[in-house]
């Protein structure tokens, strides 16, 4: 009886174990496939319980997730001979875990993450390769990573793979490259600053010139203007002597007397040598006019 016992309560704990090892759960981030010796036999893509026939059958998961990869930095030489150095990235996720297990085998989403590290390199040089350096660093860089986004999707399908994204986060010169770039920058940059240089010296010269030409011309005709009023002056000034001689003629020469006397007897200029009887004192000598 005893024997019996045992016999089914190690059934029962077969029966419980073997139970136990035929229940697998998917989650809502996974995709799982069910193996027999090696063949896939059933697929589980939604989130739950499921079953399997236990030591014969395995099963697999692969992540539901959309995953990120990160390439290494790629060199390109676009249609100008430009290289540039290009880092790209990508996002996708697992389309078809039936054609992923059969691409891959049992490398799963590593062996698959370098296979579509590989299409990625391969499409980015060859999309790129095809244009300007000028259209991969404009804004139609947008329309060449659609490009590549697109001939990637058409090879990562064979794997299994759906491509979400493929952007380029960075695209610089090679190392090698920059500082005879930033020489050339410089060169260019030197020499439209020599330009602008003459170009302002060259109009200074022109501002100078004309203030010149405008400072001799107004000079010219402040003399004009100036030699026009003292010969008009002259003129008014001769008219009234004139006038005042014909009336009355000895005033007249008592006043030039009286101007030549005071132009003569300057300090400094008092020695004169004149004879005794020279016209020159006649208002000195007495009070009578001079003789006519």
């Amino acid at each position: 009886m005893q024997k019996r016992y045992m016999f089914l309560l190690a059934v029962a704990f077969a029966a419980v174990i073997g139970l136990l090892s035929s229940i697998f759960i998917v989650t809502e981030t996974q995709k799982a496939l069910v193996l027999q010796f090696g063949r896939v036999v059933a697929v589980h893509e939604n989130p739950g319980l499921a079953f399997k026939i236990p030591v014969i059958q395995q099963v697999v998961y692969y992540d539901d997730r959309i995953i990120g990869l990160d390439t290494s930095k790629l060199e390109v030489t676009p249609l100008d001979d430009r290289r540039l150095v290009v880092d790209a990235f990508a996002t996708y996720r697992v389309d078809s875990p039936v054609q992923l297990r059969e691409a891959t085998g049992t490398g799963g989403l590593t062996a698959a993450s370098n296979r579509l590290d590989n299409i990625l390199r391969a499409n980015i040089r060859q999309v790129l390769g095809s244009v300007s350096s000028n259209d991969i660093l404009s804004v139609d860089r947008a329309k060449l990573m659609l490009r590549i986004r697109d001939a990637v999707s058409r090879e990562a399908t064979a794997v299994g793979l759906q491509i979400i994204d493929v952007r380029l986060k960075r695209t610089d010169l090679p190392t090698q490259n920059l500082e005879a770039t930033f020489a050339r920058m410089r060169a260019e940059r030197e020499r439209e600053a020599a330009d602008q240089i003459a170009r302002g010296e060259e109009a200074a010269q022109r501002v100078r010139a004309q203030s010149d030409r405008t400072v001799v011309e107004l000079e010219s005709d402040a003399r004009k203007n100036a030699d026009i009023a003292r010969g008009e002056a002259d003129a008014r000034r001769n008219a009234i002597f004139a006038k005042a001689f014909g009336s009355d003629p000895e005033f007249f020469a008592f006043y030039r007397s009286l101007s030549a006397y005071e132009q003569a007897l300057k300090a400094g200029n008092s020695t004169m040598v004149l004879a005794p009887d020279s016209e020159f004192f006649n208002y000195l000598k007495s009070d009578k006019p001079a003789p006519k």
